[in-house]
């Protein structure tokens, strides 16, 4: 009997094999100027364009539609971009492609002992890791599993080396397994700008949005300090990661100094994105 599904998985599986092949076969610049193009074109057309356009709304009410139109055209090119990328990721990450700015507050970081990092899906968001390997310190990372079981493990062998700590699917175990991690002196780090059906509603642009309390409730647990995470894409396939230390209070309410810590934390996303919405994944639903 006929397996439909893995069926379906293998084909998949070969159609992004072939996409990986065609973009090793150009070098980087081209590989990504090429993906970016074709995302521009192609991606505008598909039912996610409506999602994109109606949260610019909700975050610029008063964008016009043309600016809407542009900054998700430049959405989409940085998306494509970033999936080139991806498969090109050792000449990005050891090209000198990358600056780490402030380079004193990295100082701070490797000096500071452990601590809990945040980042966004901003520019080219799977970069941020290398943090880890420029203040030499091991990152445990989290990641959301694929459905097509070939592909994620495809993707995982590309993700993986980049978290010397590990890197852990997301399910009820990983929070226990991070906040051991934590304690034993490890680097947890999140992507933390989507939305958690799960989490706390807190200021997003004006309006409420179910946010992920975790890792703030993670540093106030710990003590560890807490910073965002930018990686902002500069022309020439170079980028400028961002790293920004977000408060965390200390009363004697664990839960509502998390519930801040989190308001704060994506008070700071929100900042990172005003500086370049174009390259922010809008196409999620991050409110009601």
């Amino acid at each position: 009997m006929i397996d439909f599904k893995d069926l379906r998985y293998r084909l998949e599986y070969a159609g992004f094999r072939l996409i990986q092949a065609a973009i090793l076969a150009l070098p980087l610049e081209a590989a990504s100027r090429g993906s970016g193009i074709a995302w521009r074109l192609i991606a505008p057309h598909l039912y996610r364009q409506k999602r994109v356009l109606n949260n610019l709304a909700l975050a610029y009410p008063d964008m016009p539609l043309k600016e809407r139109k542009r900054i998700a055209a430049d959405m989409w090119e940085n998306l494509g971009r970033t999936f080139a990328e991806s498969f090109h990721r050792d000449e990005v990450l050891g090209g000198g492609r990358i600056r780490f700015e402030p380079e004193e507050r990295y100082d701070e970081i490797a000096r500071g002992g452990p601590c809990v990092m945040c980042a966004l899906h901003l520019g080219n968001w799977e970069i941020v890791a290398q943090v880890g390997k420029h203040v030499g310190k091991p990152l445990t990372g989290v990641y959301q599993r694929l459905s097509n079981p070939y592909v994620e493990e495809a993707t995982f062998r590309l993700r993986a080396p980049l978290y010397e700590g590990g890197l852990l699917p997301k399910t009820p175990a990983t929070a226990r397994a991070m906040l051991r991690k934590a304690k034993e002196g490890g680097y947890p780090s999140f992507l933390a700008d989507l939305r958690d059906d799960r989490g706390a509603p807190v200021p997003f642009f004006g309006r409420a949005a179910l946010s992920n309390v975790f890792p703030a409730l993670l540093a106030r647990t710990t003590g560890l300090p807490l910073y965002a995470f930018a990686a902002f894409r500069l022309p020439n396939v170079r980028f400028s990661i961002r790293a920004e230390p977000v408060p965390v209070p200390q009363t004697n309410d664990r839960e509502a100094d998390a519930l801040v810590a989190t308001a704060s934390l994506q008070a700071q996303f929100e900042a990172f994105i005003r500086e370049a919405p174009e390259q922010w994944m809008w196409g999620h639903r991050r409110w009601d």
